[in-house]
């Protein structure tokens, strides 16, 4: 199929369970407009190059009304698109550019929270205590004889308490940045309101839905509120006051409904940031249907790392029915093409990351430790051929097709991330994943779109530009595009069995008769077994007379 051709969307139920799926951070991704910030018009212009590329879906970061405190994550209105990234004709032409050419769409919805500048929240200040209006949010009086001390110590996930006061003296809770109020899951407005969301962009063709921060909607705000000590040291078991609920599951029942009524049903999946026991409950067939599958962001190139969460994660999908999710980057983390040419990460006695990682060498401004570039992208490429080769769907996040690194030269008054910002700078955040792409080595912008994108390109991305990788048949664009094709003839069942390679930096498996994956995690070149009854179809490095590179992976099939 070339770019421009039409290929039917199918209307397979299931096409979610091993599919590719492209996230795309629109404010970064294709400027149409020029005016420095991506929009949707610049996704449809791309189009042609996510047919090209091999992708099956995009997800869509947040498009929606935002001030931008928290990159479109504190959203002031559900069913409408931010005039500075286009109209809702604008998403209209572009889903049906993408069903036009094979490729579905899923978008993001944000329901813990939403934009203080969201009409509710704007109502619920003028209404007042006691208000309909106020109690859609967490509103609670302050402590203290005069009410002047929030109503517990909290600390918000970005810096800082987790209680604001208002005017009237009372307090909202915010688990984010100020900006972004939590809503009240007990109200049934609330509920009723996500619901017609849903219902809202399903009627306009999309195909899918992420759920933001799925584990923390309900909560227990019973009095006397416990104090931040006492809610860490609380176990996460279902009745934590504030994450991984059961009751949570109630809420996703009722979506269940919803995504189903459709033909065929709409999907969802989590970003469930809790312990790997209770993914299943999110992937439940009666609940969201898939949950993200974390555990590759924290892990090193390391094979008995790698070994240990695919075997997990497996074992956790077929627990709830679902699929499992792979995913190396995305718009929270430092880009693996970076994290793998950095040491390993620091980790306590029970094995805990004791940081984020690579997030030191962000504070250090890329200069502590030293990152070997080269290593890391020949190791990322290998990684992405192993992730792309497992049972279940894999979430690529835009740039890592070129290969591209962590941007840590932004300098303070650049930065946009509330990470930044309410830790002091002690956090650099995530602007550095977030940076707009270089399409064209030579243009303005490196042909984003504007002169002056809203995140700054360093020089060096030109390095990385598509049109400069178009031409080489080696790079990491080409790669993927090459496995990405050559994965859609191969995918056949859920099935993995694991083949001994008798080296412990060596993974192998297989998927099928006619598939077999060698991954190798060390420096020692590694001879590929039944190399006289195997042909390699895809390396991210070259093989010679059967010879794996070290940190490489190869695809096998029959002679």
């Amino acid at each position: 199929m070339t770019p421009n051709e039409a290929k039917p969307l199918g209307t397979d139920p299931d096409w979610w369970r091993q599919a590719v799926v492209y996230q795309i951070y629109p404010r970064s991704f294709a400027d149409n407009n020029g005016d420095g910030l991506g929009d949707l018009n610049g996704i449809t212009s791309r189009v042609s190059y996510l047919v090209e590329l091999g992708v099956d879906a995009v997800w869509l970061s947040p498009f929606y009304p935002s001030e931008l405190a928290d990159g479109g994550y504190d959203v002031a209105n559900y069913r409408d698109v931010d005039p500075r990234l286009g109209t809702l004709e604008d998403f209209d032409r572009l889903v049906a550019a993408l069903h036009g050419r094979g490729i579905r769409i899923i978008v993001d919805i944000v329901p813990n929270h939403t934009s203080d500048q969201h009409e509710w929240f704007q109502a619920a200040l003028a209404a007042g205590p006691g208000s309909p209006e106020r109690d859609r949010y967490i509103f609670r009086d302050g402590a203290g004889p005069d009410g002047n001390q929030p109503p517990a110590d909290w600390v918000s996930d970005f810096g800082g308490p987790a209680w604001e006061q208002v005017p009237d003296g009372q307090w909202y809770m915010h688990h984010f940045a100020t900006e972004q109020p939590d809503l009240n899951w007990a109200n049934d407005e609330v509920r009723a309101d996500f619901i017609a969301t849903l219902r809202f962009w399903s009627d306009r063709g999309v195909d899918g839905f992420r759920i933001d921060v799925a584990h923390m909607l309900t909560k227990d705000l019973t009095q006397p509120l416990p104090t931040q000590a006492e809610l860490d040291a609380l176990p996460i078991d279902g009745h934590h006051p504030i994450f991984d609920r059961d009751d949570v599951h109630d809420i996703y029942a009722s979506w269940r409904k919803v995504l189903n009524s459709y033909d065929p049903p709409r999907t969802a999946v989590a970003e469930a940031w809790v312990d790997s026991s209770r993914i299943p409950r999110y992937a439940h067939p009666d609940s969201l249907g898939q949950a993200f599958n974390f555990d590759l962001l924290e892990a090193d190139f390391d094979a008995a790392q790698f070994r240990d969460i695919i075997r997990q994660n497996l074992d956790l999908a077929a627990q709830s029915g679902s699929s499992s999710t792979w995913v190396l980057s995305n718009h929270d983390v430092v880009r693996h093409a970076t994290r793998y040419g950095l040491p390993h990460s620091q980790r306590d006695d029970q094995g805990k990351l004791v940081d984020r990682p690579g997030w030191q060498w962000l504070r250090t401004g890329g200069s502590d430790p030293a990152v070997d570039l080269d290593r890391g992208l020949r190791r990322a490429r290998a990684a992405t051929m192993l992730i792309l080769a497992l049972p279940g769907s894999t979430y690529l996040y835009q740039g890592e097709e070129l290969g591209l690194p962590e941007v840590v030269e932004i300098r303070a008054d650049e930065r946009q991330d509330p990470h930044f910002f309410r830790t002091g700078g002690k956090d650099i955040g995530r602007d550095g994943c977030r940076v707009p792409l270089p399409w064209i080595a030579a243009a303005p912008g490196f042909g984003f779109g504007g002169a002056t994108p809203h995140l700054p390109q360093p020089a060096w991305f030109g390095n990385y530009a598509v049109d400069v990788q178009d031409s080489d048949e080696s790079s990491t664009l080409n790669l993927y595009r090459q496995i990405l094709h050559v994965r859609h003839s191969l995918v056949s069942g859920e099935n993995l069995d694991w083949i001994e390679t008798e080296r412990y930096d060596v993974l192998a498996f297989a998927r099928s008769a006619q598939w077999h994956v060698v991954t190798n995690f060390g420096d020692e070149p590694y001879r590929l077994p039944g190399s006289s009854a195997m042909r390699v179809v895809a390396s991210s490095a070259p093989v010679i007379d059967g010879i794996l590179p070290g940190e490489s992976t190869a695809w096998l099939v029959p002679m």
